[in-house]
């Protein structure tokens, strides 16, 4: 599929989603450039099981881009953010916000590493620790998670880094009720949002979690 192919179905999803701040011609370039650096590594290291990169425009860049309206603050955890999911599609949509790309996998932190380089996106770090293990010299506004653990553990874990009044969002496909009922009374669900991915037929649920 050619790259004018994929702007289109990512020009498409992005009116779909009609984001507060539409995106550039040079900002829709580089989602589609990181897609493309994705789909080159992925057939050496098995980066995401997602093969086309059709499938990637909608399963990653506008599957991370439907929270964008919940990201709130200056600074922004992605905690096992895998291949750069979803800190590199949010860190390109908002320049002015500063990431932080966390994951134990070193195989992907290279990756990460390599895409944050060529993409040349100076508001984004890339960290290969375990979350429990990490710390940083400021507390993060807003941490966001994708396809991680179970939320309870998830928030035991980086509790440690969230700034008061910060928030926790949680990406999931199907509303994680049992999880949800499992947590500790310490933690509140602000809200559970089911969340529209254009193109995407499959559930997708957004927790907004925070400390009582």
């Amino acid at each position: 599929m050619s790259q004018s192919d994929l702007n289109e179905i990512l020009s498409k999803g992005l009116r779909q989603l009609n984001l507060a701040q539409p995106l550039d011609d040079k900002q829709q370039n580089t989602l589609i450039k990181y897609v493309e650096l994705l789909n080159k590594w992925n057939k050496t290291y098995n980066l995401t099981a997602v093969r086309k990169p059709e499938q990637m425009v909608t399963r990653h860049l506008l599957d991370s881009l439907s929270i964008c309206p919940y990201i709130r603050g200056k600074h922004i955890l992605d905690v096992g953010t895998g291949a750069g999911l979803p800190g590199i599609p949010l860190a390109i949509v908002f320049p002015e916000k500063q990431f932080t790309l966390l994951d134990s996998n070193n195989k992907k932190t290279r990756f990460v590493t390599q895409a944050v380089s060529e993409l040349e996106l100076p508001n984004v770090d890339v960290v290969q620790s375990r979350v429990e293990n990490f710390q940083f010299p400021e507390l993060f506004d807003t941490i966001t998670t994708r396809a991680y653990s179970a939320i309870g553990e998830m928030v035991k874990q980086t509790s440690h880094l969230l700034a008061n009044g910060g928030v926790f969002l949680a990406m999931k496909g199907a509303n994680p009720v049992a999880e949800i009922d499992e947590m500790s009374e310490k933690y509140a669900i602000k809200e559970s949002h089911v969340i529209k991915v254009p193109g995407l037929e499959e559930e997708r649920h957004l927790l907004e979690i925070k400390t009582t």
